[in-house]
């Protein structure tokens, strides 16, 4: 079963790296954003358009760490995006810290994004900008998807419909 689930986060490799270098295309010029904070950027694209759509963005899948939700496939598809010479990633010094940073060589493609997907995107870059990694990583573990994670599991994207404000994204009828 594990690996089952290890290999379904894989099903839209290409889409996953149009994402992660759209989003690195968006954030290059934020000094906040290092590898963590795109890490959050990512996990709440995906889940908030789940949220609204019910339907996966790219179907990556997404463990609770100690530091938050992390992508499982982000490594592999920065590798990628580095050989085909579409980023390139790099250590920065950022306050006290060392920060890995994001470049993009070249405007991403972004053909199997749809324009819901990057309206959600472009919003949640626009949400979370200013947030140092400190700040994503508290803000991310009250989000209920990863609060009822434990650490080492893959949270399940179904969490996102017990969210409360300021987290949830979608206008809920009352019964």
């Amino acid at each position: 079963m594990k690996l089952e689930v290890e290999v379904m986060g894989l099903e839209n490799k290409e889409k996953l790296k149009q994402f992660i270098h759209y989003l690195i295309y968006l954030t290059q010029n934020r000094e906040e954003v290092g590898k963590t904070v795109l890490y959050k950027m990512m996990y709440f694209s995906e889940f908030d358009f789940y949220e609204l759509y019910e339907e996966m963005l790219t179907g990556e899948l997404y463990r609770k760490i100690p530091m938050g939700p992390a992508p499982v496939h982000f490594d592999e598809a920065l590798e990628e995006l580095e050989r085909e010479e579409k980023i390139r990633y790099f250590k920065n010094k950022y306050g006290r810290y060392e920060q890995f940073r994001f470049e993009s060589l070249r405007e991403p493609d972004t053909s199997l994004l749809n324009r819901s997907e990057r309206n959600v995107i472009e919003a949640d870059v626009e949400k979370l900008s200013g947030m140092n990694a400190t700040e994503m990583t508290q803000y991310s573990h009250a989000d209920m998807p990863c609060k009822a994670s434990k650490d080492g599991e893959i949270i399940d994207y179904e969490l996102v419909f017990y969210r409360h404000p300021p987290y949830s994204v979608r206008e809920y009828e009352d019964d």
